[in-house]
């Protein structure tokens, strides 16, 4: 760790976790190097620590510096790096984008309680021929840290991820709404399990969540802002194009969700782009009073 990210989590000072693989592999450059700087600057802003969680040469790190953050943006060499990808990437000294599960870990060894991403893993559509299914899932079953999110990614099987994030016992809980969230999109077609209107409620359910000594994550969808969402229908359809493409190139494994990403951007000429930044922001606002009120 910095020593700033160590002396805030020793002292029990707000830290937000954020991570590394929205940098180098979704987002294209320089948007992803300005985006991860604009989001340690929200968190500051917002009263808490930013620690963005990479490995580089081998060693996992909380807190990252400039030039940490330009070679995460720049370099084709990172590995995209789940929990299943950390050892190897420690011992060969290598450097490492962290996914959702592989940050949840990495914060959780750190002592950092609230997390920010852009969007949830999950079940991927066709997973009953392709058993693809996220290490984001098996990792909220697991880590108890919480995931302030957009919801699950759009290209995903929204109802089956939630369907599994219940069996594992995962609280989730929507953040304004009554829907739950997909990403791009404010309303996913499915209802929110639990919903939270202030800051306060929500800091109180975490900690009732751990008084009663759920060893789970915990899932805090926000859905994107009104003004800056793109409508079901729409994105649906771009979709539905996208992973037709996949298909055809036999794009399997851990470069789906890059590949998917990116071939959506082309297909809306960038305004998928703009929505995932702007959802980004909007997620480490509420993530940055979230570790401020838990603090508290």
């Amino acid at each position: 760790m910095t020593d700033e990210v160590r002396d805030a989590v020793a002292e029990g000072h707000p830290v937000v976790a954020l991570e590394s693989t929205i940098i180098s592999h979704g987002m294209p450059y320089p948007d992803n190097v300005a985006m991860a700087t604009e989001v340690e600057a929200i968190v500051r802003d917002g009263g808490a620590v930013p620690a963005t969680i990479a490995v580089l040469d081998g060693v996992p790190r909380a807190g990252l510096t400039e030039a940490d953050l330009d070679l995460l943006a720049s370099d084709p060499g990172v590995t995209k790096a789940s929990v299943r990808d950390l050892p190897h990437v420690v011992a060969r000294g290598a450097h490492g984008a962290t996914t959702v599960a592989a940050t949840m870990r990495l914060a959780a060894l750190a002592g950092i309680d609230v997390f920010v991403t852009g969007g949830l893993g999950g079940v991927h559509r066709g997973a009953a021929e392709s058993f693809d299914v996220s290490a984001d899932l098996t990792e909220l079953a697991t880590t108890p840290v919480t995931v302030v999110c957009a919801g699950v990614k759009s290209i995903l099987d929204i109802g089956l991820t939630l369907e599994v994030l219940e069996t594992n016992g995962v609280p989730l809980l929507v953040h304004g709404s009554d829907d739950f969230p997909a990403f791009y999109s404010r309303v996913s077609g499915f209802r929110a399990p639990q919903r939270t209107d202030t800051v306060d409620e929500l800091a109180a359910t975490v900690r009732a969540a751990r008084d009663l000594g759920l060893s789970s994550g915990i899932v805090v969808a926000n859905p994107v802002p009104a003004d800056d969402e793109i409508p079901a229908a729409e994105i649906d359809a771009v979709i539905t194009r996208a992973l037709a493409d996949l298909d055809e190139r036999g794009i399997t494994g851990k470069d789906v969700t890059p590949y998917l990403l990116g071939r959506i951007v082309e297909l809306t000429d960038g305004a998928s782009l703009v929505t995932n930044i702007a959802l980004v922001r909007h997620n480490a606002r509420l993530g940055a009073a979230l570790a401020v009120a838990l603090a508290g």
